[in-house]
């Protein structure tokens, strides 16, 4: 089966969704499928192409087996409105170009967001009338209203009536939520049109191990866990809905009662990293650290070298919906969580043992929660075994290779293709 999958962000990109395609991808690979993925210039999430890559019409490379085309944007990095907006359109019209010459395709997938990776999906399902599996990570324009970034108008009507064409045209929705799919039966989606693949994660990447001395040492935190500070670590994207001034304000709290006994990382990059770097030197707190972006070769030692991991959203009841993919990499290293997202997310982690909640936004809620751990963290250390059983990537990628199966045109009684040596052979 030849696999089409259309994604904004591909590795070496390191969010959620470049992660999420890549690691699916590479298994459809090795199970012996064609895989093509149509993706732009990494340049998340400051807008800059990374070293080695160009700003090209098309270019072409090959990543573990898979097939992948890299079409031109108009460059923007993950902040502000305008820019980023003209960055996905512009990446949906040249996306839809390149797809319509890819030949012998059995099914086309879209992720979205960004929203309009989705809809590029939409035209190539018009135009080339390929079966159309739309994969859902966020519901889009909702998010960005419940994150101030546009406020209700005509505009929003406007992509409140595309958003349901892109559910009308996908031949099935495959969400990473159960959250995400009662928005869409809420939305009038049939409820056979709609399968649930969460997010998880490689656990044979993500193992317990010994902290990085030198990564604490590095930050301010001291040589060794349990012995000089303790690390609470945010990792993962800096954005506007992650409500980070929560950190700033129990780091402003612990500095009122003279404590120095906490650190807290920020770990990443991303649209409210320089207002709240530029907060905390104006409240002159010595114990937030913005460490920038690592890179994913390095983010177990990071995971490893916390005393927990905060994992936080804003309070909204959109946001109770989602599942962030980073929950299962700190699960599968028995690395303690402070659960600020309400919902799935947090019956999760109670199941596992794996962290305490918080109430998102509550400064005073995370610094109890910090207390927690400080007094009983190795209760908390017992995710891994949740994670091997019920969120092993291996496991989800041969379920959604199945939905893909199902919706595609490929007869599945035909031998899967060997190799790639093989199939340019013939």
């Amino acid at each position: 089966m030849h696999i089409l999958f259309l994604s904004h962000y591909f590795p070496p990109e390191v969010n959620a969704p470049a992660t999420r395609t890549y690691e699916h991808c590479r298994r459809w690979v090795r199970a012996g499928h064609r895989v093509t993925v149509i993706t732009c210039a990494p340049s998340c999430p400051t807008g800059v192409v990374y070293a080695g890559y160009r700003n090209r019409w098309r270019f072409e490379e090959q990543c573990d087996g898979i097939d992948v085309v890299r079409v031109w944007t108009s460059l923007a990095a993950n902040r502000g409105f305008l820019r980023r907006i003209v960055n996905y359109v512009s990446y949906m019209f040249t996306a839809t170009w390149c797809a319509l010459w890819i030949r012998d395709v059995d099914v086309l997938v879209a992720t979205s967001p960004q929203f309009f990776c989705g809809f590029a999906g939409v035209l190539c399902r018009w135009l080339r009338r390929t079966p159309f599996v739309l994969e859902i990570r966020d519901i889009w324009p909702e998010s960005i209203i419940t994150v101030g970034a546009m406020r209700r108008s005509r505009l929003i009507r406007v992509l409140e009536w595309l958003e349901q064409r892109m559910y009308k045209a996908a031949d099935h929705i495959v969400t990473v939520g159960e959250g995400y799919r009662r928005q869409l039966l809420n939305r009038g989606v049939e409820p056979a049109k709609i399968s649930v693949v969460p997010n998880g994660t490689d656990v044979s990447q993500f193992k317990p191990r010994r902290p990085s001395s030198e990564l604490r040492q590095l930050w301010d935190a001291g040589g060794a866990i349990g012995c000089d500070k303790f690390v609470c670590a945010y990792i993962g994207t800096i954005g506007m809905a992650h409500g980070l001034d929560v950190v700033l304000r129990a780091a402003a709290e612990l500095k009122r009662l003279g404590r120095d006994d906490v650190v807290f990382w920020m770990v990443g990059d991303g649209a409210e990293r320089q207002n709240l770097e530029a907060e905390v030197q104006r409240l002159m707190l010595v114990n937030v650290i913005f460490t920038g972006m690592v890179e994913k070769s390095q983010l177990a030692d990071v995971i490893a070298s916390c005393d927990a991991c905060l994992v936080h959203l804003r309070g909204t009841e959109l946001f109770g919906t989602v599942l962030p993919s980073k929950m299962f990499e700190i699960m599968a290293m028995n690395v303690p969580m402070i659960m600020g997202v309400r919902g799935e997310a947090a019956d999760i982690v109670a199941a596992a043992s794996a962290g305490v909640p918080m109430i998102p936004d509550d400064e005073g809620s995370l610094l109890h929660a910090v207390a927690m751990l400080r007094a009983a963290g190795d209760r908390y250390r017992q995710g891994r075994a949740y994670v091997e059983r019920f969120y092993n990537r291996d496991e989800l990628a041969t379920q959604m290779l199945t939905v893909l199966t199902q919706h595609s045109r490929w007869d599945s009684r035909e031998p899967a293709i060997e190799s790639r040596a093989r199939r340019d052979a013939a």
